[in-house]
């Protein structure tokens, strides 16, 4: 199945990359405002097989992307795209590992005090936060961290990656999606398994109720959650153009967008076919939890 998946994504990534009028070098040429010798564009197309027709120039990229060979970018002096990858993942990696530890912290918090005391403070604080989420896109949001705690109150450095105190204002902007599902995927599942006859029978033969939360609100409700979590683990894993961009993190999500805008064909590809990869593995890994997590559910063979 993953093949598959991996094999269609390339197909239609490749054909509808190529189907965008203008190549590369006209990208090249059009932000750095410098013209190029035909001579030297017909030798660079040579170079890197762009003078070939489209469908042998995918087989061409197939044939290597099974080795996991990506080739070569067209604008970082003749870096391999592999180097690039190894490069530049670890910072979106922690960006996203950071966000997933604070989104999950605060999301599920908000999630399960609201489903314990419905209709009181602490559900009214989650409803407000969760539509706080919701409706703030996070690239404003990350604008306006920077104008009130960089520009105005100088507390926070605006832009990098250096250490801790850099860390703060991209993890709380990259946090507003993963907060918002968080919070209300945990607080429907619990409210519904708070319905159910089976928290009602314990409730009924005195179990306490620190116990039946534990043991039979908590661990039921735990399984829809986990089916977001993980698809969601991996689109943060794999970067955000637009947070990386704004507080210039030199991330695989800002040298993603940075590379679309230059027609960079092979790390297109090669981003591309790892953030399907990763999400991909990330649902099969989700399947095996939820089966794990709650004994009704059996991944039998169909006959």
């Amino acid at each position: 199945a993953l093949l598959g998946v991996l094999l269609a994504v390339s197909v239609i990534t490749f054909f509808l990359m190529h189907a965008i009028p203008g190549g590369p070098f006209d990208a090249w040429e059009t932000q750095t405002a410098q013209m190029i010798p035909q001579e030297l564009v017909e030798m660079l197309e040579k170079k890197y097989g762009l003078d070939k027709p489209v469908y042998q120039q995918y087989w061409l990229f197939l044939k290597s992307a099974v080795r996991l060979d990506f080739g070569y970018s067209f604008y970082a002096s003749g870096r391999s795209i592999n180097e690039l990858i190894r490069e530049h993942w670890p910072y979106s990696m922690q960006l996203g590992l950071l966000t997933l530890a604070f989104s999950s912290v605060v999301g599920l918090g908000l999630g399960i005090f609201a489903a314990m005391n419905p209709g009181r403070w602490p559900d009214h604080l989650g409803t407000g936060v969760s539509l706080f989420c919701w409706v703030m896109p996070s690239f404003v949001f990350a604008k306006l961290l920077q104008f009130v705690l960089a520009v105005q109150l100088r507390l926070l450095p605006t832009s990098g990656w250096e250490g801790p105190i850099y860390w703060i204002m991209p993890v709380l902007a990259n946090s507003l999606g993963p907060i918002l599902t968080l919070q209300r995927y945990t607080r429907s599942a619990i409210a519904d398994v708070m319905r159910a006859n089976y928290v009602r029978t314990a409730y009924s033969k005195g179990l306490s109720e620190s116990r039946v939360t534990m043991i039979h609100i908590f661990k039921n409700a735990l399984t829809p959650v986990v089916t977001v979590a993980g698809p969601m683990t991996a689109g943060l894993i794999t970067g955000s153009f637009f947070i990386e961009g704004i507080f210039r993190i030199p991330g695989l999500g800002w040298y993603t967008s940075a590379a679309i805008g230059r027609r960079d064909y092979p790390m297109i590809m090669a981003n591309t076919l790892v953030w399907s990869a990763l999400i991909t593995v990330t649902y099969f890994v989700t399947d095996i939890i939820y089966a794990l997590l709650d004994p009704r559910v059996a991944y039998v063979k169909e006959r």
